[in-house]
């Protein structure tokens, strides 16, 4: 029962609310901001500190070790006293907080925990208070839960109660639980009469669950995340998001029931694509942990037969601020239940997360039999693959020289094989690089004739030759008939289980024969596999000589690299010694160390990222350089027009400038528009013009110098929105438009699949061919960036795409490089294969990352650090390889009182050991040309 002054209280609150300054909205959420950091610090000290037999504390700053961090004085005011201070009451031990200048009993000192409680749950609360002031006998102190829902009256509601006197520290305890979540919980302690102060030291409130019941808090990362996940209790925890949601045991006459349990749910009377099904799991799921959602779902109604239907996390931050996290996504059919499946991950540390799914066009049903969100269990580590006899550089290819006519080949389509004569008598140049000596060809090649369609060429079926996770290089010389009627493109094609995989491109223009050079791997195991030629189009014929598929030796290659590397990247250095005590020098020892290495190593990051503490820790740690995923580009800055969002740059630019990481500008512009920017496609060509023009006035003007690279235009090789619209010029326009607002910024072409053969419309020569004729317009192109979103790389082929970019003597990036297998050791070789070759080439000036973190990358099995924080074998690769390219030296000084070594270019220190003392120096050695590189050190 509540007492009468508890009834007065909560009277006087309903009343009060109004006519007091709210000093726990604006201003606490420009505290919580502000202080973020030292916030993450003092609940990371609660967490370990103040955990009940129950679980952990929620309170955070439960103690005021922080003062008053995370603790808001309603409408009074408060401070907080050391064991130490002379208080009447600071021999207790610890720190306490004082809540003075109470005006009503209502007024004492609130925490917001809406972020940290769920409903469903019981929470205990234990908290030590104590009073001062004048008092006679004993006085109430209270704690009081707020709850607020828009729309409808803020509830009050006691949670426990204890009768203090002057003097004493008294124990009050309490519990409570939510049956729905409010928009804003608050817990608060009050109390004592008006000129009485309110003593706290310290509150816990933790969540206990019921004997037997396992609750998927955040705490323990229990399974049951999504309560009621298949529909046991009707649609209790559920709701619609836009729509209606009802429950069925079946539909369509009877044609569909459950795949499992007795009922499914419908989202229903949608209007949207992002209408569904939802649940608020505020307080349930746990940031820097991994969550595994699964569901079971298809569509019905509308006529429409098959649909993705996409899993979402919205995510509200304290201050406001909105997220929209794609979990994963299936292609559900109207036939048959399918299963979802994906990983999240919060960096931040929310004040609503809700899950749903959505989708299928508005009037199509989403069915859904279960939706189950749990701690995603650590995949183990993965073990080198076990191949034998890899029989590294022996081509797996049958009759190959067609010493033996066809035999071995089978024509794919109705078309013919024969053999003619007069082909390359010599390995095409990238399979030279990887075999070295080889014997020469035959000279005999396929002649494919009476083709119809574009497929049609000569075929083999290699599966039975294959090994799992090996590497393989396709190499062949190609040639066509005559009746084309432009250039046509000639691709190596492999059918693995009826799905196509890229072996490489060529585009052959001509009546000569032109090199096919590309690679493949495949790692899960097929039950047949069959290499085919394909490309002219029908009735052109096709020639093919000395088609070569074999096993890579990257050790060899590695062993190669290293010896470029040693005559590219590394510089001789003459340590010259002068001062009073040189000549008693001689021979006193001398220790180098190398701490960085001045070549550009850099990652893409994303505003959520840097709300993750490990995530920063990493990166700033082991990159020098960085890219923004999408906060740059147009589309997030400008979402609709003259709506501006520059806050996550903002954001992302102060950190990086805080610790002095170099930044690449992604993008101003980017050919391939799509929907999101759906304002620009409407725009007429007069008003498209002026967008571009404010686009690079606005960007370029706000961020001045603090970017030092730009991606001008980005993939002009398979974009051409704005020249469509604008007219050539524009491409060129925007290369001068961007120099004049920011001299200092060197601009960039960018563009993918430029470096593995796969894509004839970035092959190398196209690319030259595109930044000459910019050239030729006046644009001030100043860089080559080459995106590096590869597949099982060679060597050799990467290699020769950066030596012909290389005759145009502008510096080369790797601007968005990521690699991809399911083995992260041979997904660490990938990651080798990369930079070794990038840092073994002259034209390479830095190597940005794009991305590195588990669930953050735009490809899966491609990160260095699980999601969790555990660098796994492609991240350790990584920081082995960074380490190898540190210099270090020791050693004696000569009789001419120096030191000499070869070292990489970057900061070293230098200690010199004298008779008399020691001095420690530090010294950076610069990019040159062959002569030594002199350092004068006066000792």
């Amino acid at each position: 029962m509540w007492t009468l002054l508890a009834l007065c209280c909560n009277r006087l609150k309903h009343k009060q609310k109004q006519n007091h300054p709210q000093r726990s909205e604006e201003g606490m959420e420009n505290q919580t901001i502000e202080n973020a950091a030292d916030d993450n610090q003092i609940v990371k000290q609660d967490m370990v500190n103040s955990s009940s037999s129950h679980g952990t504390n929620i309170i955070v700053n439960h103690d005021f070790c922080g003062g008053l961090h995370s603790w808001h004085p309603n409408c009074c005011e408060g401070y907080v006293v050391s064991a130490h201070s002379g208080h009447p009451q600071a021999n207790s031990g610890g720190n306490y907080a004082v809540v003075t200048n109470r005006k009503e009993c209502w007024q004492g000192l609130e925490q917001d925990i809406t972020g940290r409680v769920s409903p469903g749950l019981t929470y205990l609360v234990s908290a030590s208070v104590g009073v001062s002031g004048p008092l006679v006998g004993c006085v109430d102190v209270l704690a009081t839960l707020k709850m607020e829902c828009q729309g409808s009256e803020t509830k009050y509601s006691l949670v426990g109660r204890s009768s203090v006197s002057n003097g004493k520290w008294e124990k009050l305890e309490g519990k409570f639980s939510l049956s729905t979540m409010p928009d804003k919980v608050v817990f608060y302690l009050e109390g004592p009469s008006p000129g009485i102060d309110l003593l706290i030291q310290s509150v816990v409130i933790s969540c206990s669950n019921p004997k037997g019941q396992r609750h998927g808090n955040a705490s323990d990362g229990g399974d049951d995340i999504v309560l009621n996940p298949k529909f046991e209790d009707g649609l209790t925890n559920w709701t619609g998001r836009g729509c209606k949601v009802v429950l069925h045991d079946s539909m369509g006459d009877g044609k569909i029931v459950p795949q499992s349990g007795k009922v499914f749910a419908a989202a229903t009377e949608r209007t949207q694509s992002w209408n569904g099904i939802q649940q608020d799991i505020t307080g349930r799921v746990q940031r820097k942990l991994a969550y595994e959602a699964t569901a079971v779902v298809r569509i019905f109604g509308n006529n429409v037969t098959s649909s993705d239907v996409r899993a979402t996390l919205w995510v509200q931050s304290p201050n406001g601020r909105e997220q929209y996290i794609g979990i994963s996504k299936v292609q559900a059919t109207d036939k048959d239940w399918a299963q979802l499946k994906g990983k999240f991950l919060l960096n931040g540390s929310p004040s609503k997360v809700v899950v749903y799914l959505e989708g299928p066009p508005a009037g199509t049903d989403i069915l859904v039999n279960s939706f189950v969100v749990k701690h995603a269990q650590k995949v183990p580590p993965s073990s080198p693959p076990d191949i034998e006899n890899p029989a590294f550089g022996v081509n797996i290819i049958e009759n190959s020289n067609l010493s033996n006519g066809t035999n071995g080949w089978f024509p794919l389509g109705n078309c013919t094989l024969s053999v003619g004569t007069g082909s390359p008598h010599i390995l095409p140049p990238m399979a030279r690089d990887s075999l070295g000596a080889h014997e020469p060809l035959s000279g005999r090649f396929i002649l494919v004739t009476k083709r119809t369609q574009t497929w049609m060429g000569p075929a083999q079926m290699i599966g039975d030759k294959l090994k799992l996770f090996l590497t393989y290089q396709v190499s062949a010389w190609v040639r066509i008939g005559a009746g084309a009627t432009g250039p046509q493109n000639v691709n190596v094609a492999l059918g693995v289980d009826n799905q196509w995989v890229n072996g490489g491109q060529a585009e052959v223009g001509d009546n000569r024969w032109h090199e096919i050079g590309g690679s493949f791997r495949i790692e899960k195991q097929p039950s047949k596999v069959m290499v085919y030629i394909q490309g002219p189009t029908s009735g052109v014929d096709l020639m093919v000589a000395g088609l070569q598929i074999f096993p890579v030796d990257r050790q060899a290659r590695f062993r190669y690299l290293k010896r470029q590397t040693e005559k590219i990247r590394k510089r001789d250095v003459v340590l010259k010694f002068s001062g009073l005590d040189w000549s008693s020098a001689y021979g006193s020892f001398v220790k180098i160390k190398q701490s960085q290495n001045s070549f550009p190593f850099g990652t893409c990051i994303s505003r959520t990222n840097i709300d993750n503490e490990d995530f920063v820790d990493f990166f700033v740690k082991n990159f020098n350089w960085s890219v923004f995923g999408n906060e740059l580009k147009w589309y997030w800055t400008e979402p609709q027009k003259g709506n501006f969002n520059y806050k996550d740059a903002d954001e992302m630019v102060d950190l990086c400038k805080s610790h002095n990481i170099d930044m690449r500008g992604h993008c101003i512009y980017w050919e391939v528009v799509d929907t999101v920017q759906q304002w620009i496609r409407s725009l007429s060509q007069n008003d498209l013009a002026t967008a571009v023009q404010s686009r690079v006035t606005d960007l370029l003007t706000r961020y001045k110098g603090k970017f030092r690279h730009y991606d001008v235009n980005n993939e002009m090789l398979h974009g051409s929105f704005y020249q469509d619209k604008l007219g050539k010029d524009v491409r060129a326009n925007m290369f001068k438009m961007a120099n004049q607002l920011d001299p200092s910024a060197l601009l960039f072409v960018n563009d993918y699949h430029v470096e593995d053969g796969c894509d004839t419309r970035s092959a190398p020569e196209k690319y030259i061919e595109q930044i000459l004729d910019l050239q030729l317009q006046g644009a001030p192109v100043g860089g080559i960036g080459i995106q590096g979103h590869i597949d099982s790389p060679v060597g050799p082929i990467v290699c020769s795409a950066l030596d012909k970019l290389g005759i145009l003597g502008l510096p080369i990036w790797f601007t968005e490089l990521d690699v991809s297998s399911s083995n992260e050791c041979v997904r660490a070789d990938d990651l080798e294969v990369m930079l070794r070759e990038a840092f073994a080439n002259p034209s390479v000036e830095g190597i940005v990352l794009w991305g590195f973190w588990e669930l953050f990358m735009s490809r899966e099995n491609s990160h260095l650090v699980n999601a969790e924080g555990d660098i796994n074998e492609a991240g350790k690769r990584y920081l082995e390889l960074k380490q190898e390219w540190l210099s270090h030296a020791h050693g004696h000084i000569d009789e001419q009182g120096q030191f000499t070594f070869r070292g990489f270019h970057g900061t070293y220190s230098v200690e010199i050991a004298t008779p008399s003392k020691k001095v420690l120096k530090t010294f950076v050695v610069d990019k040159g040309d062959d002569s030594p590189f002199e350092v004068s050190i006066v000792l």
